[in-house]
């Protein structure tokens, strides 16, 4: 059971909060734990134990918590929700509590609430836990991947000359709801031209013009669980030094992607890509880390970074995205979610990485 994870990593605690604020204070862990499929359970919370989940919420989320299968408390008001959160934890004294999805305003207010609780940070076991995904998890995460490189399928027909970025941002997530998805990961990138060269672009009105650079970097949720893809393409006929940039760029990933496999450190894989762009004309032209972790959260944790010590394990699911940006001229990112396995890796998302000219 997922609520027997998250302690594996602590001492002294086998009870837990966890707890929402407002809409943007959702902690996934919440999801994470009681698979909940609908609502945004604001102000709601769990008590969790190693064998017991109890969800504690308004009658707004009732059903949707009910669906869970686990115990379901419902408050009417905020005082009604105080005395649940006293009573069900009256015979606790340490208590578990994610801090690092917890913001101050919530922490005085648990601190008012039960006053004479022993609160013990196991924000890292969490973290611990969610790293290493359990099948239910990987489905989902498969899932979010096909629907996202099926997506691009259908939009490519649909790219013209003079429209702008923030129009085939529109085309990317229609084309992702339409195939399956709750919603997109993040807020699509699409980058034309020497846009591109800007690795979190946010799209604009620029038009496509012949002899742009086409970034699209995007990822649709399936219930709740995340994808996230990028794919360089050229509008027109590419240039020899467009056609350069990309071939170091899919070199890059394909050298690195295929060393991947439990108990190997992200920061060798890490290294790998990167020798590879530092050894031509554009050392210095990767400004980020290989990849990062995929899940609930788009960037579910750190993974292969030159400044992270990482290992592998067998479940874990990770991006492989190098890339090369060259201001005023543009920049190639290639990005794919990678299922990490015992004796290698499966690529998770699909589409092409022939360079597209269009």
């Amino acid at each position: 059971m997922k609520s027997e994870r998250i302690f594996d990593y602590v001492r002294d605690v086998d009870t837990a909060l966890i707890i929402n604020g407002g809409e943007n204070q959702i902690d996934k862990t919440f999801f994470y734990i009681t698979g909940a499929k609908s609502g945004i359970f604001e102000g709601s919370a769990l008590f969790i134990r190693p064998d017991e989940v109890k969800i504690i919420t308004s009658e707004l989320e009732e059903q949707a918590a009910r669906e869970t299968g686990y115990d379901v408390i419902i408050f009417k008001t905020r005082d009604e929700f105080n005395e649940i959160i006293k009573k069900i934890f009256e015979n606790h004294t340490n208590i578990g509590i994610n801090y690092s999805a917890v913001s101050l305003e919530q922490y005085k207010n648990i601190l008012k609430i039960i006053p004479d609780k022993e609160f013990i940070d196991i924000s890292q076991s969490i973290l611990e836990a969610r790293k290493i995904k359990e099948d239910d998890e990987i489905s989902k995460i498969r899932e979010a991947a096909k629907i996202a490189s099926d997506s691009l399928e259908d939009v490519i027909p649909k790219i013209r000359e003079g429209m702008t970025e923030i129009e085939l941002a529109a085309e990317v997530v229609y084309a992702m709801m339409k195939n399956g998805a709750s919603g997109e990961s993040f807020s699509t990138i699409v980058a034309f031209g020497k846009n591109s060269s800007m690795p979190h672009y946010f799209p604009g009105k620029t038009k496509l013009k012949k002899g742009d650079f086409v970034l699209i970097d995007y990822g649709a949720v399936y219930q709740r669980y995340c994808s996230d893809t990028t794919r360089t393409m050229v509008f027109g006929r590419a240039s020899e030094e467009q056609k350069e940039i990309y071939e170091i760029v899919k070199r890059a990933q394909h050298e690195s992607m295929i060393k991947i496999k439990e108990n190997v450190n992200g920061r060798d894989i890490d290294k790998i890509a990167r020798d590879i762009i530092d050894s031509t004309k554009y050392k210095g032209r990767f400004i980020h880390s290989l990849g990062h972790g995929v899940g609930l959260d788009v960037h579910d944790h750190a993974a292969l970074s030159p400044s992270y010590d990482f290992v592998l394990k067998s479940n874990m699911v990770v991006t492989d995205e190098p890339g090369i940006y060259v201001p005023d001229v543009g920049g190639v990112r290639i990005e794919d979610d990678v299922l990490v396995k015992k004796d290698g890796y499966e690529q998770l998302t699909t589409s092409t990485k022939d360079l597209i000219e269009l």
